[in-house]
């Protein structure tokens, strides 16, 4: 972790890190819900009978390719923050999609998810649990 910015010497690349990452989840929930919905206007409604596996979908590869293509999803961009390893680098397709399974892990386990917001809200570098197995920290954008 010696490549990533010290919270204790550059604190403005964490400073309200996990409140954004609040908002980022949510824009990314509605934008992933948007797709979702023209998936099944696409199918004519069918799509309604299978619509937890339609979201799952959507919402994994979203992710996968957001992080690889940017290092952040679109909510992250919007609220100016991004993904980067241990080394302090973007985000590569590998990583993309190891974060994005344990995102999925997380959230199919709600005590592994509050564990997690716990990590954010409580840890130097607002790792959650995800974060802190993969080595990756959620940083302000750098200017």
């Amino acid at each position: 972790m010696s490549h990533l910015p010290d919270p204790d010497r550059q604190p403005e690349f964490y400073q309200s890190v996990a409140i954004k990452r609040f908002f980022a989840w949510l824009f990314d929930i509605a934008f992933v819900s948007l797709l979702c919905t023209v998936a099944i206007l696409l199918t004519f409604g069918m799509g309604l009978f299978v619509i937890a596996l339609i979201y799952a979908i959507v919402s994994f590869v979203y992710r996968v390719v957001t992080i690889a293509n940017g290092s952040a999803t679109l909510g992250m961009r919007f609220m100016g923050i991004e993904l980067r390893d241990a080394f302090g680098e973007r985000m590569d397709t590998g990583k993309a999609l190891a974060h994005t399974a344990g995102y999925f892990v997380s959230m199919a386990f709600p005590i592994l998810q509050i564990i997690s917001v716990i990590m954010m809200l409580t840890s130097a570098r607002n790792q959650g649990l995800t974060d802190a197995f993969l080595g990756t920290v959620m940083l302000n954008q750098r200017a």
